[in-house]
Order: structure tokens, then C-alpha cells, then sequence
């Protein structure tokens, strides 16, 4: 019997990951199966349940692997909001780097397709639609802080609750990365994100 080492048990994770991506996009989630994954990978069902628990813990293990370059664009979540010496510029920046992100790479790209338009939150999924609402309220609070901050250090009032005021920026936002994903050639992402953020924020007052 030949043992598995550590790298081929992480090189079979990788390829899971890979052949879930690919056909998730293809065929939408709900019309892949984790057999379909297992021999698009070259591996085997059983193999799919040593590391994942089923098709929802699959799926989010995709979304961690494909977004762990973009969180890093934002500041550490452990760190206190008021120790950035530019709430605002910072707020800007992290956009820009997500926005910059999903123009550029394919892997995030591709997963943010399939996200947006080729799953359904059915029983099935449900720890995906958690983690995706987990997700959304924890940059959604760390957007309100950071205005909140960079309003109160500029002495500026605005015009909205803060908490509406971040909820209308992450509208902004999920919308150009939708339109974007259904026609790339439509508009620079990067460019035309960056003058709408800025539009948006210029009418709040900053």
C-alpha cells in the first residue's frame, strides 16, 4: 500500500478546489455534483470527504482560498480602526486593491462569477449563505467604522446615518463587480470603480 505524504494529500485539496471552480462555472453549482468534481480532479468521491464535508464546505473552502489575497488589501481586523493614520484613504485603497484583484486575477475572478451568478442558496447550501452574510457584515461594520472615524477626525456631518452610508457604498460596489462579470469589455472596472467610489464619497461630504 503506498503511503500518502502531507504534499499529496494538499496537491489532491488543490486539484478539488481547481476541477470545482472550473465546473461550477461551466454548469452552475447546482447542476455539479461531487462525483463530477472527484473525476474532473482524477481522484475519487471518497477522496472529496477526507477533506471536505460536503458540497457547501467544498464551496467555501473555494471562496477562502480565492480571497485570501484580497482581504489582505484591508487592514488588520484585529488592529483598532482609530489607529489608521487615514481612515478614508485606507477605505479607498482596499477598494481599489479588491477592485484592481478581480480585473487581474482569474482565479478570483472566476469564483466571484460563480458566486454572483451560478449558485443558488437552496438547503443545500445554506453554511454558504452564512458565510457569505458573516462575511458581508463583517467588512460592512469595518466600512462604518472606518467612516465613522474619518468623518469625526474631519468634523464633518454626514449626510445619512453612517450605517446607511456604508450599506449604499456596498451597493455601489456589488453593483460594478455584477455588471463588470456579465460584460468585462463593458467598462475599465479599475478606473470607472475608482471615479464611482469617489463620486459616492464626494456626496457624503469627504
Amino acid at each position: 500500500m503506498v503511503r500518502r505524504t502531507k504534499a499529496d494529500a494538499e496537491a489532491t485539496r488543490s486539484a478539488l478546489l481547481d476541477a470545482a471552480e472550473q465546473l461550477f462555472q461551466s454548469r452552475g453549482v447546482s447542476r455539479t455534483s461531487l462525483q463530477d468534481i472527484a473525476c474532473a480532479a482524477g481522484t475519487t468521491r471518497g477522496a472529496i470527504y477526507w477533506h471536505f464535508q460536503d458540497k457547501a464546505d467544498l464551496f467555501n473552502a473555494m471562496m477562502e482560498r480565492a480571497t485570501l489575497p484580497m482581504e489582505r488589501g484591508f487592514p488588520d481586523p484585529d488592529a483598532p480602526v482609530t489607529d489608521l493614520p487615514d481612515p478614508l484613504q485606507a477605505l479607498r485603497s482596499g477598494m481599489r486593491h479588491v477592485l484592481q484583484l478581480i480585473a487581474t486575477d482569474e482565479r478570483l475572478r472566476r469564483v466571484f462569477e460563480v458566486v454572483s451568478l451560478q449558485v443558488e442558496y437552496n438547503d443545500e447550501m445554506a453554511a454558504v449563505r452564512e458565510r457569505h452574510l458573516r462575511v458581508c457584515n463583517h467588512y460592512m461594520g469595518l466600512t462604518q467604522q472606518m467612516m465613522n472615524v474619518a468623518a469625526q477626525r474631519a468634523g464633518l456631518t454626514l449626510p445619512v446615518p453612517v450605517k446607511s452610508a456604508a450599506l449604499g457604498l456596498h451597493f455601489v460596489m456589488d453593483g460594478l463587480k455584477r455588471n463588470w462579470l456579465l460584460d468585462p469589455a463593458a467598462f475599465d472596472l479599475v478606473n470607472v470603480g475608482q471615479h464611482t467610489l469617489d463620486t459616492y464619497l464626494r456626496g457624503l461630504g469627504f
